[in-house]
């Protein structure tokens, strides 16, 4: 069940980092101008959809739009995948930041239903799917551009790491939605300051493809080519015919990180108004303490993969996963006083999104890696994401502890996937040379 050899574990260069940080500060940028629907989906769903509807049902509906974003999420992830096994990582890499930017920008510019009535939410519907479509290329072609870059020994402080970036794009998101809520008021961010966010992403787009004009190809990729070996004519085709063992755990464990995202960055926000009448800058600033700690979180995460292998460390944080969650529940309910303690607590817990990475990239060859992630976790992060918001906003008012039984159901298939799979499917960098990062060059 070790997932890498730690033995001659070399350590990162300045040039490395350099890379590395590149890679994720784009990822953080892209991953704003996706999220930052969900911090003003209260103020959407007012502008978006006829006055006169049950605020209930907006909330669902605007919250529908969002998760759209998550179903279209296979179409872009597979199309683009199977030009990165082809064409290289990093094109790839740079195109999906662009697709992203520009519905964000188009966002922020758009009528609202007062002024064109239902075909606002209609084109804000269109403008989520495209943006569902880039990021379905981002993570998967981040995922493999990472892992490629790191020695062997550091693959997982180096997706660890990147995830840490990743979520980083939720911490944009939910300090410029407490900046929002401080700076204007609410009748002031229905009127015209929600446009706000959606500018900024644009002008964030723009500089996350100006960043990554520095990177450069992955080695893997490279000495792929170098070998000359002619590269899968249809990669998807490969994966579902010949590794096909492998897509189960991958989709299983894209629903263990779905859910931890979608529980602590997602749903709790809005639970803690709707449901505990949390005023919107102090929901926020909680936010932002349990993504900061998310951040940390899959850092550590990321290192102990490589301490101990990514299969014992999904064990691990399996385990935690629910009780994190729980706490910050508990402090909810029980009004305790000390909810942003508890809410770092639940983002620490949360490290599993920094472990699920290091066990994805190892459950494919480098030929047709892109395209067995891209597969295995657009497909199952669309299923789940979109339809456990939706569920979970519904059976909340039933009880509070909806999300702590949620997540307690989730741990439990994080834990028995590494039991089951992590004796039967050997992760493929096992096997692998070690590359340099380009920095080093």
């Amino acid at each position: 069940m070790t997932a890498i050899d730690t033995a001659r574990a070399p350590r990162f260069s300045r040039g490395d980092h350099r890379t590395l940080g590149l890679a994720a500060l784009g990822g953080a940028l892209e991953i704003y101008d996706f999220i930052i629907f969900v911090f003003f989906a209260l103020t959407l769903s007012q502008l978006f959809f006829p006055p006169e509807m049950p605020e209930w049902l907006r909330l669902l509906q605007s919250f529908g739009i969002f998760v759209t974003g998550y179903l279209a999420r296979p179409l872009g992830g597979i199309l683009m995948a199977h030009f990165a096994d082809h064409l290289g990582r990093k094109r790839v890499f740079s195109l999906s930041i662009l697709m992203m930017a520009l519905p964000c920008l188009l966002i922020g510019v758009m009528p609202t239903y007062a002024d064109i009535g239902y075909a606002a939410p209609l084109i804000l519907l269109a403008l989520r799917i495209l943006q569902g479509a880039a990021v379905g290329g981002e993570v998967p072609s981040a995922w493999t551009f990472v892992a490629e870059h790191a020695p062997v020994g550091r693959r997982g402080y180096a997706l660890g790491f990147l995830q840490a970036g990743l979520t980083f794009g939720y911490l944009l998101g939910a300090l410029t939605a407490t900046a929002l809520a401080q700076l204007y008021s609410p009748q002031e961010i229905l009127d015209y300051a929600w446009r706000y966010p959606f500018l900024l992403g644009g002008v964030f787009g723009v500089i996350g493809v100006w960043l990554r004009r520095w990177l450069s190809e992955t080695p893997v990729f490279l000495a792929l080519r170098e070998r000359r070996e002619p590269p899968v004519s249809f990669p998807l085709r490969s994966v579902l015919n010949e590794h096909r063992r492998a897509l189960i755990p991958a989709a299983l464990l894209t629903c263990v990180l779905t859910s931890a995202v979608v529980v602590l960055v997602v749903i709790t926000p809005t639970v803690m108004q709707q449901r505990f009448g949390m005023i919107a800058g102090h929901t926020f600033a909680l936010s932002s303490v349990g993504i900061v700690f998310l951040n940390i979180g899959c850092v550590l995460a990321g290192l102990l993969v490589d301490r101990i292998g990514a299969w014992r460390a999904l064990m691990l944080y399996s385990l935690l996963l629910p009780l994190g969650i729980g706490a910050l529940y508990a402090s909810l309910v029980g009004q305790w006083g000390a909810t942003w303690l508890a809410y770092a607590l639940a983002g620490l817990s949360c490290g599993v999104v920094g472990v699920v990475p290091s066990v994805m990239v190892g459950l494919f060859p480098a030929q047709i890696r892109v395209s067995g992630i891209s597969f295995t976790y657009n497909v199952a992060y669309a299923l789940w994401a979109s339809t456990t918001p939706l569920a979970l906003i519904a059976l909340m008012p039933w009880s509070p502890w909806v999300c702590v039984g949620f997540c307690l159901i989730m741990g439990t298939v994080g834990l028995l996937t590494a039991l089951y799979f992590g004796r039967r499917e050997p992760l493929a960098f096992a096997a692998e040379p070690a590359p340099i990062m380009c920095g080093d060059k």
